[in-house]
Order: C-alpha cells, then structure tokens, then sequence
C-alpha cells in the first residue's frame, strides 16, 4: 500500500491537536500558550509563502491552523 500523504497529514494534525489540548488539560502549558503555538506555526507558513514553488500550499496550511485557533475545527477549541 502507497502511503497517502493526505492520510498522514490528517493523522499529524489530529494527533497535535489532542497533545495540545492535553497538555491544557494537565496545566502543562495554559491555553493562551496553546494558542501562541498555533500562531508560531501558521506565521510560519506565511513566510514560507514568500520562497515556496507552491504558495497556495502554504496558504491553505496557515488558513487551517489559523481555523483551529478560532476553534472552528476541533471537538473542543484549543
């Protein structure tokens, strides 16, 4: 079987997902550390946008970390 790298991009997500909103949870981090994460990630896709063959893939990978900050793509927000 031919990995799927939208199949492993879909596990990743879930699986950050989940270890964030744990680590909430057990007061590892708070939730305004949960959200500067997210926010880390998705500024650095759109930076990766100015040097990227394919902006619009970085664009869209910014545009859903930003949708999970606003809690629009979780069972609960993180």
């Amino acid at each position: 079987m031919k990995p799927d790298p939208d199949i492993a991009g879909l596990a990743a997500l879930s699986i950050c997902e989940s270890l964030l909103l744990s680590m909430t949870d057990l007061e590892i981090i708070d939730r305004d550390e949960a959200h500067a994460i997210l926010e880390d990630a998705a500024a650095a896709h759109r930076r990766a946008m100015e040097d990227a063959t394919n902006q619009q893939v970085h664009r869209d990978v910014a545009d859903l970390i930003e949708r999970i900050i606003k809690g629009k793509n979780s069972a609960r927000p993180v």
